[in-house]
């Protein structure tokens, strides 16, 4: 299997010759066909790897659940193989191989109830088949079948996702629209946040801001897109603030359009976005309505829910982690092995929050002394990249975001959420001065949000407010699954811990 991956994504982008010499060819239609074979071989590539990763996440599950439905070795590798096809089939006709748009690896949480009503459909032959035979393990066969298909083919699909977008062969080439503001975030969470395979190379716009702060070539304005778009090699154009007009826009757009350059739009008020709740028409223009924010008794509830179990769950798991860290921590440095801090909670009210000790134990005093080096330059939090009143355990645990584990216990006595706003300090909250700052407090704070996948503490004050806000305005229960998973790479890379 490797073998024929490897041969799938060494094969050149552009293999596909065309039928006639190229300098015959007329050059619009050379483009193109330039521009669908490296989007058909990425896409076929993609398709491949999702197959695979069902076929093995089919398999094992199988493998698991055959033997408790008590059929003979024969019967069950036909079986199997029967599993894995029919997998495969069903996920076919879900449409889960089709075009992928913007897709991070993350995002195949959204795929979970496909997935799940495949596992049932399979499951039931398998029932069937241990009920024919006299097994007593039919119904827990079918249960392990439908929810291991349902569990493990989102996580083997996400890897293959993840696979895809680091080979640079198979990213995609972005050229942005705009150099505002919002287009600088999107280029600097696009460089910082690979799972999505997109590659910033150069932006355009008719009138360059200065607050962007874009670390790319300006290439031209829009009326230079149709030469951009010959001249380099562009897969996909993000469209991000431009100053410039609508009709040079939808221009631009049809441009792209003509030429089989994905587009995509970054749009007006996306702060409120994630609530939206349905596209309407009246007399032929779109109206998108945005709908009362999503926190209601019966939600809050479902996400206390999952906070309780899993947190409980992992504190079960964890313990001889624990163990290890705090001993560590006693064999390093005089003092507690847990600091504890006051926090603002939900709707501001005050908390303590449990982090194993990273720092020796008169770091509070030598903070004052430190002020002069603070490199969070936001005049609210106190950030330095060489702490000298971190312990060398301390650094590790930080690193890996292992000193945040003991909020666990926050999370099982609901003073905090898995996922949630960032628990702030009781000085910072003095800085949420806007009325929709204190929506951020509408929600327990997570032990781990839209700060922690976005760069930690490299986040701004401001821009970790905004995100908050964002989380909270579009909050649900597909999203906090999407953060958990986006977590582990987030924590891995080490980005931001200090």
């Amino acid at each position: 299997m490797n073998l024929m991956i490897d041969k799938l994504i060494d094969r050149p982008v552009s293999a596909h010759r065309p039928r006639r010499p190229l300098e015959l060819a007329d050059p619009l239609t050379a483009e193109l066909t330039a521009v669908r074979s490296r989007g058909a071989e990425r896409w076929r590539v993609l398709r491949h790897l999702l197959a695979w990763a069902d076929v093995g996440a089919a398999a094992v599950a199988g493998l698991i659940a055959l033997p408790l439905a008590g059929l003979s070795s024969e019967l069950s590798l036909a079986f199997l193989a029967f599993v894995t096809i029919g997998w495969v089939l069903i996920a076919f006709v879900s449409n889960l191989y089709g075009a992928e748009d913007l897709r991070s690896w993350a995002s195949g949480v959204q795929e979970v109830p496909r997935t799940m009503l495949a596992g049932l459909i399979l499951s039931w032959p398998l029932y069937g088949a241990g009920a024919l035979l006299g097994s007593q393990h039919a119904v827990l066969s079918a249960a392990v079948a439908a929810l291991g298909t349902a569990l493990l083919s989102p996580l083997a699909r996400a890897g293959a996702r993840a696979y895809v977008h680091k080979r640079e062969p198979l990213q995609q080439r972005c050229l942005i629209v705009g150099s505002g503001i919002v287009a600088g975030q999107l280029v600097d969470r696009l460089q910082t946040q690979r799972q999505f395979g997109l590659v910033p190379f150069g932006f355009v716009d008719d009138e360059v801001h200065t607050q962007g702060n874009l670390d790319l070539p300006l290439l031209g304005g829009l009326d230079d897109l149709e030469d951009i778009l010959r001249v380099h090699q562009v897969d996909r154009v993000l469209i991000a603030f431009s100053r410039a007009s609508h009709q040079h826009l939808l221009k631009a757009i049809r441009a792209c359009r003509d030429r089989r350059v994905a587009v995509d739009v970054v749009p007006r008020l996306f702060e409120f976005l994630d609530g939206a709740r349905a596209l309407d028409q009246v007399g032929g223009l779109p109206l998108l309505s945005i709908g009362a924010p999503r926190l209601t008794r019966s939600s809050r509830l479902a996400k206390r829910a999952l906070d309780a179990s899993i947190s409980g769950i992992a504190l079960m798991m964890l313990s001889p982690l624990f163990l290890a860290i705090a001993i560590a921590i006693r064999l390093e440095s005089r003092g507690p092995v847990f600091f504890r801090q006051v926090r603002a909670g939900r709707g501001g009210t005050p908390f303590k929050v449990f982090k194993f000790r990273s720092m020796y134990e008169d770091a509070e005093a030598r903070k004052a002394e430190l002020e002069a080096v603070n490199d969070a330059d936001d005049g609210v939090m106190f950030k330095i990249h060489h702490d000298p009143r971190i312990t060398r355990t301390g650094r590790i645990i930080r690193r890996y975001s292992l000193d945040e584990l003991p909020q666990l216990i926050n999370v099982v006595r609901g003073e905090m959420s898995l996922v949630g706003p960032r628990p702030l300090i009781l000085p910072e909250t003095a800085a949420l001065a806007e009325t929709w700052h204190q929506r951020r407090l509408d929600l327990r704070p997570g032990l781990t949000g839209p700060w922690q996948v976005s760069g930690r503490s490299d986040i701004p004050f401001q821009d970790m407010v905004r995100f908050d806000y964002q989380y909270v305005a579009g909050w649900s229960l597909v999203r906090d699954l999407e953060l958990l998973l986006a977590t582990v790479p987030a924590v891995l890379s080490g980005r931001g811990a200090y």
